[in-house]
């Protein structure tokens, strides 16, 4: 997969391509549906397949620390996107230039002049261009101008709900990690690099891995039983904070601790993925760091309950 960091490194698709729009954060069941149908086409036609997301996503432009919670960071839809069939994927920087863009401004310079787009999947309820006035019904009638098809993406449903990344974070926000993994089709993770803390969690046996969520947002927060993957292409098992120690500093910043089983080795700057497997508590504020500690220790005899129950 070839990555294309901003419209003004896009040379013009020589033969055209097959192209779908949208945020596609989470890179639910839904979006592998839509992609998996453009690549069909792509097959057909001889021609790349292409996803155009943005960075940041409108909302985020729009709302900054009001937008919904994000489910993935950039780098980590990236990482998801290189295990799916398409060759390039677009970033679009979404700034104050780009949301005054008229929508026939986007068809003509960007659809047609640089991606010579020949087919688009995109849902029906898409809308783009200044003041949201392009939608469905302009790209038909454009698409009959320029010789381009356009499709609807469909629903995927699962339970009876239409997958989507707003019910995703409903699932996760109410500490539904199961409904959450049935729509993503795999279990809710975070991918960070380790940083260095204030080592406190060592200082009571519980030495932990921290990682910035980097987010002004997040879907979950609370004491959770993980694993975390990284390492030494093994699997540990062990418990993780999200959130802003209250206990500790109340800071406002966002922060993923992990405990792991059994483990003492050093591991800052490691990339790793922490993967949510059941939400044990909420995070709490505690009057002292010995009753933190009391907590700790349920915690981790929670999680190792958990995964001793869990089948092989």
């Amino acid at each position: 997969m070839h990555l294309i960091k901003g419209l003004s490194q896009l040379e013009p698709f020589k033969n055209g391509c097959v192209l779908t729009i949208g945020n596609f954060d989470g890179v639910h069941l839904g979006h592998r549906a839509v992609i998996n149908k453009l690549a069909d086409r792509g097959r057909s036609l001889g021609l790349p397949v292409v996803v155009m997301i943005f960075e940041p996503q409108p909302l985020e432009y729009f709302l900054a620390d009001n937008a919904p919670s994000r489910l993935m960071r950039l780098r980590e839809k990236v990482i998801e996107f290189s295990h799916l069939p398409i060759d390039d994927l677009l970033v679009a920087r979404f700034d104050r230039d780009f949301a005054n863009v008229d929508a026939e401004q986007f068809i003509e310079q960007i659809l047609i002049n640089k991606l010579r787009v020949k087919h688009l999947v995109i849902g029906d309820d898409f809308h783009f261009g200044k003041a949201r006035r392009g939608n469905f019904s302009l790209l038909k009638e454009k698409g009959q101008q320029y010789g381009f098809t356009v499709e609807d993406t469909g629903s995927l449903f699962v339970d009876e709900f239409r997958v989507s990344s707003t019910l995703i974070r409903d699932a996760l926000s109410d500490g539904d990690l199961i409904r959450a993994e049935r729509m993503l089709g795999k279990c809710y993770s975070v991918c960070g690099r380790v940083i260095s803390g204030n080592k406190l969690g060592r200082t009571i046996g519980f030495p932990t891995a921290n990682i910035r969520m980097l987010r002004k947002n997040t879907p979950i927060d609370g004491v959770f039983a993980v694993t975390v993957t990284g390492i030494d292409n093994k699997e540990f098992h062990g418990i993780a904070n999200v959130g802003t120690r209250p206990t500790v500093d109340g800071n406002s910043k966002v922060l993923l601790e992990a405990h792991l089983f059994d483990f003492d080795r050093d591991i800052y700057g490691r990339y790793v993925e922490v993967h949510f497997k059941q939400k044990i508590r909420n995070e709490m504020h505690f009057p002292s760091l010995d009753h933190l500690k009391a907590q700790i220790v349920k915690d981790v005899a929670a999680s190792k309950k958990l995964f001793a129950e869990l089948p092989l």
